[in-house]
């Protein structure tokens, strides 16, 4: 992920449009410039941070930060409410920090005919260029969107129809048995914790991969291959 510090870098990133992660500046700023930073990358909903300098030193080796430094992102994230009246599949992931896993679950995803990967603000890889590399090419072509909170993204969802589809090892039932609905949403849990109890608990159904072997689970992005190729085989879509 490119580290970009200094107010004047920033700032033209930020009025360039390019893709920013997020932004962390100086704890107590009071400095006029870096008052602008925070307005600019409020309007253009870019997380904010506020760090002790020694923190941002450590992100910026070496470098003149003058209180400010921001992780350049591979890619734009898209907008939830440009998908609620839309039909299909949205892969939401709660705690995928892994960039691989990342990458390789939205090249997995577009693959298999999906509209979009969510990922929260907390506890999620960020679209560096690791990703960017496991996800080989498809970070382009399939949306990733960001939320603040999964939880309320989830409400928001099921207020607009949509049906919640945790993959989880202690659902009763498995993946083949299952009737998607026109509107499905999977949600994948992080390495190794799985589902977090409250998305647990806002999921309509909890979905189980069987296992032959002594195993009790697999890889994220594995398992994320094996639920999205079966709801493409039910939902009919062409190859």
């Amino acid at each position: 992920m490119d580290v970009i510090a200094g107010i004047h870098p920033v700032r033209e990133a930020l009025r360039a449009g390019r893709p920013l992660e997020r932004i962390c500046l100086i704890k107590d700023a009071r400095s006029p410039r870096l008052e602008e930073i925070v307005a600019l990358a409020r309007k253009t909903k870019i997380p904010l941070r506020f760090e002790a300098k020694e923190s941002l030193d450590r992100m910026a080796p070496g470098a003149p930060h003058q209180g400010v430094v921001a992780y350049g992102a591979a890619a734009k994230h898209a907008q939830l409410e440009d998908f609620l009246e839309r039909e299909g599949m949205l892969v939401l992931l709660d705690g995928v920090e892994d960039p691989h896993n990342l990458g390789a679950i939205v090249r997995t995803a577009h693959a298999a005919g999906a509209l979009a990967v969510v990922v929260g603000e907390r506890r999620s890889a960020p679209l560096s260029e690791t990703a960017a590399k496991a996800a080989a090419g498809a970070l382009a072509l399939l949306p990733v969107i960001k939320v603040t909170n999964l939880n309320r993204a989830i409400e928001k969802l099921k207020d607009a129809r949509w049906w919640i589809y945790g993959l989880d090892e202690r659902g009763k039932t498995t993946h083949w048995e299952t009737e998607f609905e026109a509107r499905t949403v999977l949600v994948l849990g992080g390495e190794g914790h799985g589902l977090h109890e409250q998305v647990r608990q806002k999921c309509d159904f909890l979905l189980r991969i069987p296992m032959a072997g002594a195993v009790a689970s697999l890889n994220v992005s594995v398992a994320a291959g094996v639920a999205l190729f079966e709801w493409r085989r039910r939902a009919g879509i062409p190859g």
